[in-house]
């Protein structure tokens, strides 16, 4: 709800400063002194908030906010209501971020180690570390400093932390290593065993796993999602990538920088996904595939062959956009005449 902060925040900010820290322009420069207290959705905005617009759905929305003033582009500023300051910018969603982060700033936990968690004597832990009750870290950690590890997870041994990373409550870490500001989210699970075996007709053989995972700087791993360790490589998340809840990733998959892996995505062992390509929810990519750089994969599509960079695919068997709508199309064609 709309002025109901969940912890405290900043502000309030003169929409010139907000301005200037968005880089944003203030379409009347009469406005620039007008206070915002929080942000807010265009339908739950007051006088006191900010609010962003970047979607013609909502533009009816918009026409009827009472947001003190609202981030959008400059084609949009006639929509807005009289007496609403704009702030224009060429990414209207980007620039409302950063003024929701400026509203919002993250509260860290103070440095320290609380009562009931456990911490190996040779484990190394930075300046400013903090670690909750419950927390396990285990022989041969080291942990960067500005760290926070949440209640009840486990860092295994030898694993490592670059600086500024959170580990989330009761997520597991082995056989891996972080870079700095990796963000893993409660749940989560890294390093396990992949699913590695030799099938046989009366008792399946367990493939040791002797790998480990690497992580860039800057990553976001989802709560609840798994990232195996490599066989006998390693598995490799590149910087900047982002993963959502509930995303499986097995093991010895390469991950280049920037990609985006939404919700429920599977991949399966020692396929490579290129840099800022982007997976949609419930994506399946069967093993041993390369999804080229700045491919993009539709919502539940299941992909068995190797994409081209650039491309955007959907479907099961997935394909090339283009082909899957004309064939759907044809389908329907096809339907229509059948039932006449």
């Amino acid at each position: 709800m709309a002025g109901r902060r969940q912890v405290a925040g900043g502000g309030p900010f003169s929409l010139d400063r907000i301005a200037a820290a968005i880089g944003c322009r203030i379409a009347d420069s009469g406005h620039g002194g007008r206070l915002i207290e929080d942000v807010a959705t265009l339908e739950t905005a007051g006088p006191e908030h900010l609010g962003f617009y970047d979607h013609p759905r909502y533009r009816e929305v918009l026409a009827a906010t009472r947001a003190g003033a609202v981030v959008l582009a400059e084609s949009h500023v006639h929509l807005a209501p009289a007496g609403t300051a704009c702030l224009i910018s060429s990414e209207p969603y980007r620039a409302f971020a950063l003024a929701a982060a400026a509203f919002h700033p993250e509260v860290r936990p103070p440095p320290g180690i609380a009562p009931g968690a456990h911490i190996d004597p040779t484990a190394l832990l930075g300046a400013g570390v903090h670690v909750a009750p419950g927390a396990v870290i285990e022989a041969g950690v080291s942990i960067g400093a500005g760290s926070v590890i949440g209640p009840c997870a486990v860092i295994g041994a030898e694993v490592a932390l670059g600086e500024g990373c959170h580990v989330g409550a009761h997520a597991s870490l082995y056989h891996c290593r972080l870079g700095d500001r990796v963000r893993v989210y409660p749940g989560a699970r890294i390093g396990q065993d992949g699913f590695g075996f030799v099938p046989d007709r009366h008792r399946h053989l367990r493939m040791p796993q002797l790998g480990r995972v690497i992580i860039g700087n800057d990553c976001e791993i989802g709560a609840n999602s798994t990232i195996d360790r490599g066989s006998l490589g390693d598995t490799v998340i590149g910087d900047n990538v982002w993963i959502d809840n509930l995303v499986q990733i097995g093991h010895n998959v390469r991950i280049g920088r920037g990609a985006i892996l939404v919700a429920q995505v599977g991949i399966a062992g020692s396929s490579r996904i290129g840099e800022f390509a982007r997976l949609g929810g419930q994506a399946g990519i069967a093993g041993h595939l390369t999804i080229g750089p700045g491919a993009s994969i539709a919502a539940q599509s299941g992909v068995a062959t190797d994409v081209p960079a650039g491309e955007t695919w959907f479907g099961t068997p997935a394909q090339r956009s283009q082909t899957s709508f004309r064939e759907i199309v044809l389908l329907r064609r096809l339907a229509r005449r059948r039932e006449n």
